[in-house]
């Protein structure tokens, strides 16, 4: 089936060539020239480029690619501002993963459009994913990251992403395993398997899945004759994090039979990738373990109440999970303090003469 292409016109030169060039859309005077013909995988782009005025190589970036003060534009400078962030050690890979995302998503439907879009557009978006809350908010949540970065090198005048409320109510997170989901998961992978091994370092680290891939004996240090773990988390704006190395912790890490340089392993024999792949894999352990609704988060989640439930303070549980803000850690000591306040006040009544 031939394709037609308004504005297209096909001249042949006296070489025998074929040149071909594209009127712009409401300025039938001027014409862009194209480096390519309509057989190239890219035309139809370089095409409808040039009928809105612009001028492109099939080798140029998504940013100049895209046509000036659209949404497509911004949402490719902002994705190359990130790619160089990340580069610079000052973003982490996975909020750039995740920015990508949530880009595609707003420029699958809105590429083309002027970046002053109308909030209900964003609106609309929104309750397209109602379905599933949480990426309808993480969404939006990423256009208004974009936009902000937008304004503040005045590439647009607006945020419409401004102003619309969150829709997920959320389920309190992950759930944190109970003593009898721990003991049924070390049932089904024993000592000196590498779900073992993870399940040790998580619950004995409190550290998170990305960090959990990094671990090893690189990181093991002597503090005042202790044996510790010191390393930076991943995760932007956390504190260095230091703890002993209990004897649980110390037995895994040892049992193993396969040696390298971080202490989990994957099936060949070398560091997992990314945390999704530890991830996913965590999620098939705990499958087999008959564990549904379980992820290595809830373990850090049952790390911070079994501390608090043993007396430790909100800033000691900071010190363990790398928290810089106390409210961070407040969720795992809250009802606890209540209850322990509670009970000495009412201890006080005791001696009343009633």
């Amino acid at each position: 089936m031939k394709v037609k292409y308004p504005g297209l016109l096909a001249e042949k030169l006296p070489s025998g060539a074929t040149r071909y060039r594209v009127r712009v859309e409401g300025n039938k005077a001027k014409r862009i020239p194209l480096t390519i013909s309509p057989d190239h995988p890219q035309f139809v782009e370089v095409y409808l480029a040039a009928r809105a005025g612009v001028r492109i190589s099939p080798e140029s970036t998504p940013e100049e690619r895209a046509i000036r003060g659209s949404i497509g534009w911004i949402a490719a400078k902002h994705l190359a501002s990130l790619e160089r962030s990340v580069e610079a050690g000052v973003v982490s890979p996975l909020t750039l993963k995740k920015r990508i995302g949530v880009m595609k998503v707003l420029t699958d439907r809105y590429a083309d459009y002027a970046s002053d879009m109308p909030q209900s557009k964003l609106l609309e978006l929104r309750d397209e994913f109602v379905a599933t809350p949480a990426r309808a908010d993480s969404i939006i949540e990423g256009i208004r990251s974009m936009y902000r970065w937008a304004c503040e090198r005045q590439l647009c005048d607006v945020n419409p992403a401004l102003g619309i409320a969150r829709i997920d109510k959320g389920k309190g997170g992950a759930v944190p395993w109970t003593s009898d989901d721990l003991l049924k998961f070390r049932e089904r992978h024993p000592p000196g398997t590498t779900p073992h091994l993870c399940l040790t370092i998580l619950m004995f680290t409190a550290c998170r899945i990305g960090d959990a891939i990094k671990l090893g004996r690189q990181h093991e240090t002597n503090l005042e004759g202790v044996r510790a773990l010191r390393w930076q988390p991943t995760k932007r704006g956390s504190a260095e994090v230091t703890i002993p190395i209990l004897p649980p912790l110390y037995r895994a890490t040892r049992a193993v039979k396969v040696l390298g340089d971080t202490y989990l392993l994957n099936s060949k024999g070398n560091a997992f990738s990314t945390p999704d792949s530890l991830g996913n894999m965590f999620r098939r352990w705990c499958s087999e373990a008959d564990l549904k609704g379980r992820s290595a988060h809830g373990i850090r989640k049952a790390a911070g109440h079994l501390l608090a439930k043993e007396g430790c303070s909100q800033y000691q549980i900071m010190t363990i999970h790398g928290h810089t803000q106390a409210q961070t850690s407040e969720i795992y000591t809250k009802g606890i303090e209540r209850w322990r306040l509670a009970r000495d006040a009412m201890s006080a009544l005791e001696g009343m003469d009633w």
